[in-house]
């Protein structure tokens, strides 16, 4: 793709994928890459502090309240405040670091922050002394010592540690609590399959297949998880890519259409009109580097 928006991978070299860093910091060294959209192939856990700030998170953006925290799953296209003074802190970690085990797969899925399918969460921290300060102190006591044996897992438990309050606390906040059960299970699956596929299949038996269940039973789990069919959520991942790859690329609509799999670019210009009300090239004109 052409001008397209620029992924970054975990920096290398570092006994763990995981890493604290203070905002301030990272504007003096990195100013004009955070201030760019991109996509990060790791999780964010950007803490906000003292600064009156928007972040933009696809198409959105989100007015950050003071003294608050961001998550931001991987893989999501964003882009932070130009402003010169942010202060806060960020932490970043990947898969390989956190999903040891398959139970912590399935934690880190099911985390009500995260798995906010396609939009991002914000939190307000209601007093400067809470446990997520406690948390990140030991976090930042332990990445500094020397490597062993016992590092990677402290500071895992402890992460996880800092996502529970957190989710305590969204709870408090009137967050959507996703019922843990076999629904949401099936769920979680189905959006894996659809990040890797959604380019090549776009059909509902597909990934019914993939999970080894029937159209019918993914169609129960998540009209009763999200209040969406499947056809949907497939939908709304195609028209998300859709619409980054228009608003940041300089691609013609053709060779768009076939990057999303489609067949003939006629075909693509139809889905998008149907369901988001505009042309490809008017949604170009309207967002372009948004």
């Amino acid at each position: 793709m052409t001008k397209g928006i620029k992924k970054f991978d975990f920096k290398t070299g570092l006994p763990q994928e995981f890493e604290i860093l203070e905002l301030s910091e990272l504007y003096t060294k990195s100013k004009h890459i955070l201030t760019q959209l991109h996509r990060a192939g790791f999780y964010h856990i950007i803490w906000f502090q003292d600064c009156n700030v928007t972040h933009w998170v696809d198409f959105k953006p989100i007015k950050i309240k003071s003294n608050s925290l961001l998550f931001l799953n991987k893989d999501v296209v964003h882009r932070f405040d130009d402003k010169e003074k942010v202060k806060g802190k960020v932490l970043l970690f990947t898969d390989s670091f956190f999903c040891k085990t398959e139970s912590n797969t399935k934690f880190l899925r099911q985390c009500i922050l995260f798995n906010d399918f396609w939009e991002a969460s914000q939190l307000e921290i209601q007093s400067q002394s809470t446990p997520f300060n406690t948390l990140l102190l030991l976090m930042r006591d332990e990445i500094q010592k020397t490597n062993d044996e016992f590092q990677s897992n402290i500071l895992k438990n402890l992460l996880s540690n800092f996502l529970l309050f957190a989710e305590r606390e969204a709870l408090k906040q009137n967050f959507t609590k996703l019922k843990k059960n076999a629904d949401l299970d099936y769920v979680m699956l189905f959006k894996d399959l659809l990040e890797i596929d959604f380019k090549t299949q776009k059909q509902v038996a597909y990934y019914a297949k993939k999970i080894v269940i029937a159209e019918k039973r993914l169609n129960q789990a998540t009209t009763k998880t999200l209040g969406k069919s499947p056809k949907e959520i497939i939908n709304d991942r195609i028209l998300l890519e859709a619409k980054r790859v228009l608003a940041h690329t300089n691609d013609s609509i053709k060779k768009i259409a076939y990057h999303l799999g489609f067949e003939e670019p006629t075909n693509f210009i139809k889905f998008f009109k149907k369901y988001s009300s505009v042309t490809p090239t008017e949604f170009r004109e309207q967002n372009a580097l948004a």
